[in-house]
């Protein structure tokens, strides 16, 4: 054998056999749990990609493809996208809303308190465009627009005799800040059409309707909508009045939709002291928010009445259910619409919008005035009609509470949630006319006022002030005959019940759309009012 040392083995030879490793079972296990650990990595790269894979998968794209590519028909892609949004989210609730990218501005902007265009009112006249009145310090006033000018032709294009709908219009006349828009106008008196170069402008949309002293001291505010700029122009009418003497106030709410949250919280902080409660929020998503009455208000201890109606919804329930629940003032009118859901708007990439509710609104006491909705949104809007069907816009005992718990005010009074703001004084709608007919007489009363206050002009000028007016106008019987004659030309169908208060209605109607027409909304409730049951009913409570 060679003395070779390579021939050896390294280890001792031992009765023939190669001697056993000790460390072999060590490595056996840990070849095996590395087995093992690359088996579960490999699944789970696996099953990642596969959930990489499923999580971007889009099955209603996928769907809207297959359609686009091999339906029978040729489809509106977009048109069908937004209608499954819409789908689905009316399957959420009644207000949670896509909102297509053209009809974003004009959503935004009763919220934001202003729009950008040429500032004009107008209606529609024999299908003609006619300027109702400039808006003061606006775009159309500065180049020289009247009212009565009959808009002909929109940069070349004529717009009159087309039949051409308002929405359409409004298209057309506005646009942003700083462009311009032609317009051709014939005006009364001239034998060619006028041309305007109008730069638009920012104009102002006042969430304020109105605002003016009654007798006794009482002050009357009317609030539309609350919006960016509701609580500046509510503290700024508010301060006029008590600049005038006023001690008590009537704050209208009835018809209003809502609005922004925090302008209803800023106007409630004006009218409730300390560091109360105004209202809380509280959704899946977002832990609870509240919203105290902050600071000094302007108004925290005069006598207090709110208006409100079926259509007094979501911001105005959340002013009236905190003045009703520290029993800061008297609630008056008919239950609410019921709207306890707060939305949150999202912007789009392509501009569109969803405005998604995120949260659930609670009063003071704790209350939740959402109406239910599991019924769907047909059901719930109608709702409304199904009340008025059962009664409930005339006799207080025939409104169904949807929910039996019972709140306390600070006072201790019973108060209830799940329908609505339930008034303090519950006061009828008015039924002392052939409500169908009468709404279809008043219908032609804005058009004829309009012809009638420009043909009489020098008789108007002479009253200077809405008290002036409201003292010494008298709605004639030769002008209600003239506005019944028009309206029978324009397609009114005879009253054949002859009932004698239409006419009286009417006649207050003639006469409040005219005061509108020189002094514009605070000059139409000034004059209508007087024969307002609500408001009378306010003024009693008050004057007691």
């Amino acid at each position: 054998m060679s003395n070779n040392p390579e021939n050896f083995s390294k280890y001792p030879y031992t009765n023939g056999r190669t001697p056993s490793n000790p460390y072999r079972p060590f490595i056996y296990a840990l070849i095996l749990s590395f087995g093992v650990m690359l088996g579960f990595v490999i699944n789970a790269v696996t099953t990642g990609k596969q959930s990489i894979l499923n999580r971007h998968y889009d099955k209603v794209e996928d769907i809207l493809n297959y359609i686009s590519l091999k339906y029978v028909d040729t489809v509106n892609r977009e048109q069908l996208v937004n209608k499954s949004i819409e789908k689905i989210l009316s399957s959420l609730d009644p207000h949670s809303v896509y909102i297509p990218a053209k009809e974003v501005s004009e959503e935004n902007e009763s919220l934001e308190g202003n729009f950008e265009g040429i500032g004009i009112e107008f209606f529609i006249v024999q299908d003609t465009i006619t300027v109702v009145s400039a808006i003061s310090g606006g775009p159309a006033e500065m180049v020289g627009l009247k009212a009565g000018d009959r808009i002909i032709k929109i940069e070349d294009s004529t717009v009159a005799g087309i039949k051409i709908k308002e929405a359409e219009v409004k298209h057309r006349l506005r646009g942003p800040k700083g462009t311009k828009v032609k317009v051709g106008v014939l005006r009364s008196g001239a034998k060619n059409l006028l041309d305007f170069q109008i730069s638009r402008g920012k104009i102002p949309l006042y969430s304020v309707d109105a605002a003016y002293l009654m007798d006794n001291g009482i002050g009357y505010i009317r609030i539309s909508n609350f919006s960016a700029t509701t609580h500046e122009e509510f503290v700024q009418k508010l301060s006029e009045m008590q600049s005038k003497g006023m001690k008590k106030l009537i704050i209208d709410l009835r018809g209003n939709p809502g609005g922004y949250l925090q302008a209803a919280t800023a106007v409630a902080d004006e009218l409730i002291s300390d560091n109360k409660l105004l209202v809380y929020t509280k959704g899946r998503a977002y832990d609870k928010q509240e919203y105290l009455a902050g600071k000094r208000g302007i108004f925290e201890t005069g006598d207090l009445c709110v208006l409100i109606d079926q259509g007094s919804a979501s911001a105005s329930e959340i002013l009236s259910g905190a003045i009703q629940d520290w029993d800061r003032g008297t609630i008056i009118g008919r239950t609410s619409f019921g709207k306890g859901l707060v939305q949150e708007q999202y912007e789009l990439k392509d501009g569109s919008a969803l405005r998604l509710v995120i949260a659930r609104y609670y009063t003071p006491s704790g209350r939740c005035i959402q109406r239910p909705y599991d019924k769907g949104a047909d059901a719930y809007y109608n709702d409304i009609y199904d009340r008025y069907q059962r009664g409930e816009f005339v006799r207080e005992d025939s409104v169904v509470s949807k929910d039996t718990t019972t709140y306390k005010t600070a006072k201790g009074r019973r108060v209830y949630g799940g329908g609505g703001i339930r008034p303090d004084v519950f006061v009828s709608m008015d039924t002392s006319v052939n409500n169908e007919y009468f709404y279809a007489v008043r219908s032609f009363v804005p058009e004829f006022i309009y012809k009638y206050s420009s043909q009489h002009a020098n008789v108007l000028e002479q009253y200077k002030s809405e008290a002036d007016f409201k003292k010494n106008f008298v709605v004639s019987d030769g002008m209600e005959d003239d506005f019944f004659k028009y309206a029978t030309s324009a397609g009114l169908k005879e009253d054949k019940t002859k009932d004698h208060n239409v006419e009286e209605k009417v006649k207050l109607n003639l006469k409040a759309f005219l005061a509108k027409q020189m002094w514009r909304m605070e000059g139409f409730y000034y004059i209508v009012n007087d024969d307002d049951k609500v408001v009378k009913t306010a003024v009693a409570k008050l004057s007691e």
